[in-house]
């Protein structure tokens, strides 16, 4: 009983630990950026990023960040919910072990990796395929983001859909349904929190990425005009300004970066959290 005790306190200690990090990264984070935010001769908020002319505004880096986020999210989330329920079909039960063992293997993979293949294989192929631009555009990061978030998302679809198609088997059974069916009316319908779970956690590994946007996006502070143009994400936009500036103006409005970022993981976090305990206690619910 001693030692059960002792161990919850050490948990709520490490908790709380964390916690009181995580607030004070934040209160770092905004002694540094609102002053920046309310400087009115180095706004932000703004579509240009021409530091030489004082003009350091990170719209642009925003935009970008939220395009490749959601472009890689559209082309991702199908195909991870193809992958689970192939998975999840009692037949293929022989190549979904080896399908979920690559997704694992993927997993692993380092993102340098994906990117340094990307540059060589990847990118002069859209260049000489659609021959426009270098090649090193949204599209190309879009690409590579996909399969750095494609094993996240199917792994957590099939961590919650896969009880579920076994909880449902009998139901499916009784109502004569075949594999395909139960999946369509059964599994799936039952399964929304886990998608919007799975989506979100895609989306904001998506837009948290550093290296693949700066290896593959062009890194050009504009707003594109197609999927072949150039753009800067917030990610690299900080790895770029931080490897050549210091203590200016320009290395100031990282700071306003940074703050957004951390915003937008944290919300993504707390909805994903707030999905799942409620997905927990429906279930509860109906169980008691």
């Amino acid at each position: 009983m001693t030692t059960q005790i002792s161990a919850e306190r050490i948990l709520q200690l490490l908790a709380a630990s964390v916690l009181l990090l995580i607030v004070l990264l934040f209160g770092f984070l905004m002694w540094f950026a609102l002053p920046v935010f309310f400087n009115p001769q180095t706004s932000v908020l703004s579509l240009h990023w021409q530091p030489e002319q004082g003009q350091f505004g990170i719209v642009a880096m925003i935009v970008g960040s939220g395009l490749l986020g959601l472009l890689a999210l559209l082309l991702a989330f199908p195909i991870a919910l193809g992958i689970t329920g192939f998975c999840l079909l009692p037949r293929y039960r022989r190549p979904a072990r080896f399908i979920r063992a690559l997704i694992r293997l993927m997993a692993g993979i380092p993102t340098v990796v994906y990117g340094l293949a990307a540059v060589f294989l990847l990118v002069p192929l859209i260049r000489e395929t659609f021959r426009t631009g270098s090649g090193f555009s949204l599209i190309s990061a879009t690409l590579v983001i996909v399969l750095l978030i494609l094993p996240v998302m199917v792994m957590m679809l099939d961590s919650q859909c896969r009880p579920l198609a076994k909880e449902l088997r009998m139901v499916s059974a009784s109502l004569g349904f075949s594999d395909l069916q139960t999946l369509y009316h059964l599994v799936l319908p039952n399964a929304r929190r886990a998608m919007a779970s799975a989506a979100l956690l895609g989306f904001g590994r998506a837009i948290g990425d550093t290296l693949l946007p700066l290896m593959l996006a062009g890194n050009a502070p504009q707003l594109p005009d197609s999927v072949f143009d150039s753009v800067r994400t917030l990610t690299a936009h900080i790895g770029l300004v931080l490897a050549t500036e210091n203590d200016s103006a320009m290395y100031n409005s990282l700071f306003a970066a940074g703050l957004l970022l951390l915003t937008i993981s944290v919300l993504v976090t707390l909805l994903i959290r707030y999905m799942t305990s409620s997905a927990k206690a429906t279930t509860e619910g109906s169980e008691s």
